[in-house]
């Protein structure tokens, strides 16, 4: 029985899912998620596109792969300081992460690709909550919460302020030009914007990441301390069966 595929189309001595990782994130890097294809990545590793398909079943899966690669190289904080101190410095580390790699946000945001790197990472995080004294439904929207925060503010933090900054404007010039319009609305119509016209242009994008990662983790302390003053109740045995553990 002979064997009529196209060369193209069987799996290529070498070539690995690994392999094909490590292709699609140099592809990634120089391309940007936009110039990411199968065919751009066949190219990297000098193969036809069709090979690929022996290890990915689309460029999803592939994305699925890359999320959880872009995420091999995170380390969780040290367990020092109280779970509010560990949980800031998980979100300032994980925002550094993201910003690291080109358009890794844009690869990960909503998508739950659990692979290895992923699941250490989740795992950490989970029992940090847990320890902390957050219930469990608690503890895995916050997990949630804080992940989608750090992606969405990143998200927002790389896309263009304007036009006028992908033709050519640094971002501090932009932000001045919007003052100076800001400042330069009739008052009498836009009073709030005028005046706070420099309170709305001028802190740093580490500035407004703290803030709002601040008020996060106030609302969740302010959470735990309502769940430590009013503990949920265990729901009552079904009658005439013993309660558990008796």
């Amino acid at each position: 029985m002979t064997d009529d595929s196209a060369p193209e189309d069987r799996a290529q001595p070498g070539l690995t899912r690994q392999t094909l990782v490590a292709a699609a994130l140099r592809v990634l890097e120089r391309e940007g998620i936009a110039g990411l294809s199968m065919r751009k990545v066949g190219a990297e590793l000098g193969v036809k596109a069709a090979s690929l398909y022996w290890h990915v079943r689309n460029k999803e899966q592939l994305l699925d792969l890359l999320a959880d690669e872009l995420m091999a190289d995170a380390e969780p904080p040290p367990r020092r300081g109280d779970w509010r101190e560990q949980l800031r410095e998980y979100s300032l580390r994980y925002r550094q992460q993201l910003l690291a790699k080109r358009d890794a946000a844009k690869v990960v945001a909503g998508r739950l690709a659990l692979g290895p790197n992923l699941l250490r990472l989740m795992e950490e995080q989970l029992d940090r909550l847990r320890e902390a004294g957050f219930a469990d439904a608690d503890a895995a929207l916050a997990n949630h919460l804080l992940g989608a925060f750090v992606q969405g503010f990143v998200l927002q933090e790389q896309a263009p302020i304007s036009a006028s900054e992908t033709e050519g404007a640094s971002r501090s010039e932009v932000a001045q030009m919007a003052a100076d319009r800001l400042r330069g609305l009739p008052e009498a119509q836009f009073p709030n914007l005028v005046a706070l016209a420099g309170d709305l242009t001028a802190p740093s994008m580490e500035d407004r990441f703290a803030f709002g990662l601040e008020r996060l983790l106030d609302g969740l302390a302010a959470l735990l301390a309502e769940n430590h003053a009013h503990p949920k109740a265990e729901p009552a045995p079904l009658e005439g069966k013993p309660p558990p553990h008796e």
